[in-house]
C-alpha cells in the first residue's frame, strides 16, 4: 500500500566543526565564477527535491542563522547540546506545529546532493510504512574510490563506506574503506555512503533517547546508534547519471567539489 507521506527536509549546520570550524560559510565558486556559501549550495540542493514540502535550515549559531536567513532559508534554531544532525533533527520535528511523515536529514556539507538521491530516498519511505530509517548508498566509480583510499592512506578522514546485506539492511558504517580495497586495479565493490537520512518522527524520538554509542563514539557516525540499538537501517542504492558526489570534509576537498561545479555547470 502506497503511504503518500508529507516530507520536509533539514539541514543541519554548525559552525563549531571539529574537523573544519566555520565549514558551513566556506565559499565554494561555481561554473559561472559566483562564489555562494556552503550552506547556501546544500539548501539549493533541497530546494531543488520536488518531493520536499519545505526545506529548513537548522542550526544552533547566529552567523548561519544570519546567513541563510539573508538568502532565504527559513530556519529553526536548535541547541548547543545536538551532538549531531540527527539529534538536531529530533530537536526540530518537536517544534514544527505540523508534524510530517517523512523527515529528510540532507548533510550541510554535501552540495553535489543530486535531487534524484533524496527522491528515491523519499519514494522508498513512501512505498513501505515499515521501513523506519533509510539512506543512500552509490556503488563507488574509479575516481571516487581512488580518493577514498588516498585520503586514508594520507591520514585524512574522507567519506564514508556502507557495508550491507543482500536485502539493503546495513551491516556497518565506516570511516574506513570497507571491504578492504587490496588493489585499485581490481577492487571489490565498494559503496560510498551518501549523507543524507530520512526517519519517520517515531524513530527521531526514539534516537533521542539512546544514549551516544560506542561504535559511534569510535567512528564519529551518528547512523550507528540506530545499528547499536537493534533498529534496522535500509540502505538504498542510488545511480550516479555520472555525477560525481563527494562531500566537503576537509579543506582539499573545496578544489574536488568545485571542479564538479564547474563540469556539471552548477552555478
Amino acid at each position: 500500500m502506497t503511504n503518500p507521506g508529507r516530507a520536509v527536509i533539514f539541514i543541519p549546520a554548525r559552525f563549531a566543526s571539529t574537523r573544519y570550524p566555520g565549514k558551513p560559510l566556506v565559499e565554494l565558486t561555481g561554473a559561472s565564477g559566483v562564489a555562494k556559501s556552503l550552506i547556501r549550495r546544500s539548501w539549493e540542493a533541497a530546494k531543488a527535491v520536488p518531493e520536499a514540502d519545505d526545506v529548513y535550515v537548522l542550526t544552533d549559531d547566529d552567523r548561519i542563522r544570519e546567513a541563510a536567513e539573508a538568502f532565504g532559508a527559513e530556519v529553526i534554531m536548535t541547541s548547543t547540546e545536538a551532538r549531531n544532525g540527527t539529534e538536531r533533527c529530533a530537536e526540530a520535528v518537536a517544534q514544527l506545529a505540523e508534524k510530517p511523515d517523512i523527515v529528510v536529514n540532507l548533510q550541510g556539507d554535501a552540495p553535489l546532493t543530486p535531487a534524484w538521491f533524496v527522491s528515491d530516498l523519499i519514494g522508498v519511505m513512501r512505498a513501505s510504512a515499515h521501513v523506519q530509517v533509510a539512506t543512500p548508498v552509490l556503488r563507488c566509480d574509479a575516481e571516487t574510490l581512488a580518493h577514498l583510499v588516498t585520503d586514508r592512506r594520507e591520514g585524512r578522514v574522507g567519506g564514508t563506506t556502507a557495508v550491507m546485506r543482500s536485502d539493503g539492511q546495513a551491516i556497518y558504517f565506516s570511516k574506513e574503506v570497507l571491504p578492504y580495497v587490496g588493489d585499485l586495479a581490481n577492487p571489490p565493490v565498494v559503496h560510498h555512503h551518501v549523507g543524507v537520512y530520512s526517519y519517520r518522527p517515531d524513530a527521531l524520538t526514539q534516537y533521542g533517547g539512546w544514549p551516544e554509542g560506542t561504535l559511534e563514539r569510535a567512528e564519529g557516525l551518528e547512523q550507528l546508534r540506530f545499528i547499536e540499538n537493534g533498529w534496522p537501517v535500509t540502505c538504498v542504492e542510488v545511480e550516479g547519471r555520472g555525477r560525481v558526489f563527494w562531500e566537503l570534509n576537509n579543506p582539499v576537498d573545496v578544489e574536488r567539489i568545485e571542479t564538479v561545479l564547474k563540469k556539471e555547470g552548477i552555478e
